[in-house]
């Protein structure tokens, strides 16, 4: 673990981390993380499952944990599901802290939480849309969401934010960004540099540090790829005998199917049970609480197929 001491994170935090399994930073932390501690604003570009997230809340929690008050850090992420993964993580390596946080997402009655003067909020676009453009949203929720001296600003999957479009949430983060100090740090990370996102550079205007991946390729190395060009006529049947086929050969075996619609993946999914697969199907379309419920099935092997839209893809 001296490789994170090197990087300046405090000892507590390096042994919390290694209770949970981190126990080398990879490139983008071991860039990323002393760049945030030095107050720096931060925009890192790596492959999805590279560690961006705990590259930026390593350094936020050591910072929280020096000077903990109000609502400290505004993570704003595409999905739901994306914002409570990342604040499993906020509670996991916080533990020591009593992190207090609130996700923030349609659907659920969270927004009184924002009353208990959480330290981390974390709401998802489509949140803060629905929530501005209602004139029936009480003030106070805004109020409570904004009352800030928030240090950070991150904007995880910010590729992701401004593509498949949080529809204009670029009105939305200049919503953010007026009621937001101007004394912070705006730490975005992202999976792709495109030319959407070089538009958010602007952002970052404290001493700004830009990592990029150097790797060509999106996905890990040790994900093994193949492609298989079939009739679309036929495609369900090969998907059929791909699943089944795995499944023989695999003792332990869990698959995730990601389907373009909605509509896909519920055809999908009423397809493969009409066969005796064990699928379930997670998209939009589904209420909060019944995508939670299809996430602890796949988890805990109770449903061994997840036929998903991209709201799983990250």
């Amino acid at each position: 673990m001296a490789e994170f001491r090197a990087l300046g994170l405090a000892p507590w935090l390096v042994e919390q981390a290694r209770q949970v399994g981190l126990s080398r930073p990879t490139p983008v932390q071991a860039a990323c993380i002393p760049a945030v501690l030095q107050g720096r604003d931060c925009m890192g570009c790596a492959k999805t499952g590279s560690g961006k997230t705990a590259a930026f809340v390593l350094p936020v929690l050591q910072v929280l944990s020096e000077d903990p008050y109000g609502i400290f850090c505004l993570v704003l992420t595409p999905t739901r599901e994306l914002a409570y993964q990342i604040a499993e993580q906020f509670r996991v390596l916080g533990k020591p802290l009593g992190l207090k946080d609130c996700v923030v997402v349609g659907g659920l009655g969270e927004c009184h939480s924002l009353g208990a003067s959480p330290w981390l909020l974390q709401p998802c676009c489509g949140w803060l849309r629905k929530e501005q453009g209602a004139q029936r949203a009480s003030r106070s929720t805004w109020f409570a969401l904004f009352r800030l001296r928030s240090s950070y600003l991150v904007l995880d999957e910010a590729d992701r934010l401004l593509e498949q479009g949080c529809s204009d949430f670029t009105a939305d983060l200049e919503v953010i960004l007026d009621a937001l100090p101007a004394q912070r740090q705006t730490l975005l990370f992202s999976a792709t540099l495109t030319d959407t996102l070089n538009e958010l550079k602007s952002l970052a205007a404290n001493r700004p540090f830009l990592w990029e991946a150097k790797s060509e390729v999106r996905t890990v190395e040790e994900l093994d790829q193949h492609y298989l060009l079939v009739p679309e006529a036929i495609k369900d049947a090969y998907l059929i005998h791909l699943i089944q086929t795995f499944q023989d050969q695999h003792k332990d075996w869990a698959i995730i199917v990601f389907t373009k619609t909605c509509k896909d993946c519920q055809v999908l999914n009423m397809m493969l049970r009409k066969f005796s697969f064990p699928s379930i199907a997670l998209h939009s379309m589904m209420k909060q609480r019944q995508r939670f419920a299809a996430l602890a099935k796949f988890k805990s092997s109770i449903s061994k197929i997840l036929l998903a839209t991209d709201v799983a893809a990250r």
